[in-house]
């Protein structure tokens, strides 16, 4: 019964270990995609398609990854393209 007790209570200490880990990723996310918005705020485009397009910029992006949207997108210019292209931005 106590070995049944200690690993209910490590698989919970796990739990809020890894939701606290995303939560600190979806933060993070958050940041980014705001820096990569004001980066293109005079685009000649909606916000929404900004949004969309930073958004995926990011989710293609490693969670490691040290540099801005902005930053990247100039090393990977196949995913720019990608993203351009699926938020809309013509």
């Amino acid at each position: 019964m106590k070995s049944a007790f200690l690993a209910l209570s490590f698989g919970v200490l796990a739990f809020g270990a890894l939701s606290a880990g995303s939560s600190a990723v979806a933060d993070d996310n958050a940041k980014w995609v705001a820096q990569c918005m004001k980066d293109n705020a005079d685009a000649k485009v909606s916000e929404a398609v900004v949004k969309k397009y930073c958004v995926c910029m990011n989710d293609k992006m490693d969670d490691n990854e040290t540099r801005t949207i902005t930053q990247w997108e100039k090393a990977n210019p196949q995913a720019r393209k990608a993203c351009e292209k699926a938020a809309g931005w013509e």
